[in-house]
């Protein structure tokens, strides 16, 4: 077994024992969304997942997305499911639209304009799945919503037919001690429940450091990359 296939098994073991912790029987680990993040991972360590049945994969820069999707339709890895979890310009919609399962990065009337729009006129079907991405901890260096703004944008987002509101999502200052993650995570999870009907209860939040902790909390969407593929250029296996 590759180390890849390793490391994504005992990933996959960590959720469901999470899981487990917080409901007090080990459940099925579908309640969780994997999105292994593979940016900038080459093509064969996705391949070598889909092939083990993944299909959520995240990705953060539009254009090397869009390069993997069509690398991989080639390969006829065609059920992939692609999670844009980077921060979103408008004027890079009309390239994503075509290949984007879900966006997590919601931050802007402007952004959720374009994005409905430029859905619409795609002739995909359905509506888009999109996460409100809400600055927990109100970093200057980061996008998103400050907290206080976050029910009125989910009513706004709520009125676009083109758009499916899940629910929220945070990225924790990474300097946080594992208090200061438990508190953001919560933060997000009692936001989310104010922002009802308009989300629908899903929360996207923690990665490969923290992501038990917040399925512990109430994580339906996890983003794991270096638990799974490790960044160095090295490790392939």
């Amino acid at each position: 077994m590759s180390g890849v296939a390793v490391r994504y098994q005992q990933t996959l073991i960590r959720i469901l024992s999470a899981i487990g912790d917080k409901s007090g029987a080990v459940e099925d680990a579908n309640k969780v969304t994997l999105i292994v993040v593979s940016k900038t991972r080459p093509v064969e360590q996705i391949e070598a997942l889909y092939h083990l049945g993944h299909r959520d994969f995240g990705e953060n820069y539009v254009q090397e997305l869009v390069a993997k999707a069509e690398e991989l339709r080639r390969h006829d890895c065609t059920g992939i499911r692609w999670h844009f979890i980077g921060h979103l310009q408008t004027n890079k919609v009309k390239a994503l639209i075509q290949h984007v399962y879900a966006v997590h990065t919601l931050d802007s009337e402007k952004l959720a304009s374009e994005l409905s729009k430029r859905w619409r006129g795609s002739g995909r079907e359905g509506m888009l799945p999109v996460f409100i991405e809400v600055n927990v901890d109100r970093e200057k260096s980061k996008s998103g919503v400050l907290p206080e703004s976050v029910v009125d944008f989910a009513k706004s987002v709520g009125q676009l037919s083109e758009l499916s509101l899940q629910g929220l999502m945070c990225i924790p200052n990474s300097e946080n001690d594992m208090v200061g993650l438990q508190s953001a995570f919560r933060d997000l999870r009692e936001l989310e429940l104010r922002c009802r009907p308009w989300t629908q209860g899903k929360l996207s939040m923690g990665m490969s450091a923290d992501f038990e902790l917040a399925i512990q909390e109430g994580a339906t969407h996890i983003r794991v990359g270096s638990a799974i593929l490790p960044r160095s250029s090295a490790v392939l296996g």
